[in-house]
C-alpha cells in the first residue's frame, strides 16, 4: 500500500509498528462502539437489566422465552432502544467515514461532509416540508405520510451534490477547488432559505424546526430506520473500498494516476457515496455537527494517514461518539431530551481548542 510504500527501505520495523498501532486503534474503537450500543439499550428512564436484555435477545433468536421480563420492557427494547442504538451507530459511522473521505479527497484535515452542501441541502428540503407542509405541500404530505420529510431531506441532499458536481466538472474532470467554492456558496444559499422559512414559521413549526436542525434520534422507529440503515450501510461499505486510492491521492493527483488510480472515478464515487450516507443520516435525524470533522482527525492522530485504518476507525469511533452523545442527551435533562447536535458540538469544540493550543505550542518551539 502507498502509505507503507513511501517509507524508506529498511523500515520494516516502523511499518509493522504502524500496522499494529492501527489494528489496536480499530479494536479499541470497536470495543467503545459495542459498549456504547449496550449502554444505549439498558440506560434510560426505564432501566433494563443485563439479564433482561439477554433474555429479550435470546427470545428474538428463538433460543428461549422471556416470560420473566415484562411486556413493557420487551416493547421498549425491541421497538425503541434497539432501533435507536442501531440508527445512532450507523449515523455516526456514515458521518465519520464521509468526513474521512472528504478530508482525504480535499487533502485537508479540516474538511467535513458539510463542505459540499450535503447537510444544508437536506436541511433546507426538510424545513420546507415542516413550514410549507400545511399549504403548498399538502398533497405531497398526504401521499407520502410519515416518510415525506425523510424523503425530502434525502432528495435535497442528493440534488445539492448533483448541482455542485455539475458546476465543478470541466472537460470531464472534477476541479476540487471549484467544488469547494460551490459547496460554500450552496451552504450560504441553503441557510439563507432556512432563515427565510424560519421567519415564516409559526410557534409550533419553530419548535419542530429547531429540534430537527439541531439533530435528534428521537424518531427512531423500525419503519424509518430500516431504509436509512440500508443506504448508510451501502455508503460506509463503498467508502471503505476507497482506502487504497485515497492513500494514493495523498501523493497528489499526478502521482496517483501514475500508480494506476482513476482519479476522476474516485472523486465521483467519494462525492456520491458521501451524499448517500450523509443525506440518509440527515433525513432521519437532522443535522449533527462535528462528527464528520472531529472523528477522522482524531483517528488520524492515533493511526497516521493510512486510510486502511482511518476509514474503518472513523466508522467505529463515529458510531461510538454518536451513541455516547445520545446517551448524554437522553439522561442529562431526563425526562426531557437535549438536541443531539448540541451535545456533539459541546464535545467537539474543546477538542479543536486543544488542537489549536497544541499547534501554537509547536510553532513556539519551532
Amino acid at each position: 500500500m502507498v502509505a507503507d510504500a513511501v517509507l524508506p527501505s529498511g523500515a520494516d520495523g516502523l511499518r509493522t509498528k504502524r500496522q499494529r498501532r492501527g489494528q489496536t486503534v480499530l479494536i479499541g474503537c470497536a470495543v467503545m462502539a459495542a459498549f456504547g450500543f449496550v449502554l444505549t439499550i439498558v440506560l434510560g428512564p426505564l432501566a433494563i437489566g443485563a439479564s433482561d436484555l439477554l433474555s429479550v435477545l435470546a427470545k428474538n433468536l428463538g433460543m428461549t422465552d422471556a416470560d420473566h421480563v415484562s411486556e413493557v420492557k420487551i416493547g421498549v427494547v425491541e421497538n425503541i432502544r434497539v432501533p435507536r442504538a442501531l440508527l445512532g451507530f450507523l449515523v455516526g459511522a456514515a458521518l465519520g467515514t464521509a468526513g474521512a473521505a472528504m478530508q482525504g479527497f480535499f487533502r485537508n484535515p479540516l474538511a467535513d461532509p458539510g463542505l459540499i452542501g450535503v447537510s444544508s441541502g437536506g436541511a433546507l428540503a426538510a424545513v420546507a416540508v415542516i413550514v410549507l407542509g400545511g399549504a403548498a405541500l399538502a398533497p405531497l404530505l398526504a401521499l407520502l405520510g410519515a416518510f415525506a420529510m425523510p424523503i425530502a431531506a434525502f432528495g435535497g441532499a442528493l440534488l445539492t451534490v448533483f448541482l455542485i458536481y455539475r458546476l465543478s466538472t470541466l472537460d470531464g474532470r472534477v476541479v476540487v477547488a471549484t467544488m469547494l467554492l460551490a459547496g460554500v456558496a450552496a451552504n450560504a444559499l441553503a441557510f439563507s432559505g432556512i432563515g427565510y422559512l424560519t421567519f415564516l414559521a409559526d410557534d409550533t413549526q419553530l419548535r419542530d424546526l429547531t429540534f430537527w436542525t439541531l439533530g435528534s434520534l428521537g424518531g427512531a422507529v423500525w419503519e424509518r430506520v430500516l431504509p436509512a440503515v440500508l443506504l448508510m450501510t451501502i455508503s460506509v461499505a463503498g467508502l471503505l473500498t476507497l482506502a487504497r486510492p485515497m492513500n494514493c491521492l495523498l501523493l497528489g493527483e499526478d502521482d496517483a494516476k501514475t500508480l494506476g488510480v482513476d482519479v476522476e472515478s474516485v472523486k465521483r464515487r467519494a462525492a456520491l457515496l458521501t451524499a448517500l450516507g450523509v443525506g440518509a443520516a440527515t433525513a432521519v435525524c437532522g443535522i449533527i455537527n462535528f462528527v464528520g470533522l472531529v472523528v477522522p482527525h482524531l483517528v488520524r492522530l492515533m493511526t497516521g494517514p493510512d486510510h486502511r485504518f482511518v476509514l474503518p476507525g472513523s466508522a467505529l469511533l463515529g458510531g461510538a461518539l454518536v451513541l455516547f452523545s445520545d446517551l448524554i442527551a437522553r439522561l442529562a435533562v431526563s425526562p426531557a431530551e437535549l438536541p443531539l447536535g448540541v451535545v456533539t458540538a459541546a464535545l467537539g469544540a474543546p477538542f479543536f481548542f486543544w488542537l489549536l493550543l497544541k499547534d501554537k505550542k509547536r510553532s513556539n518551539l519551532g
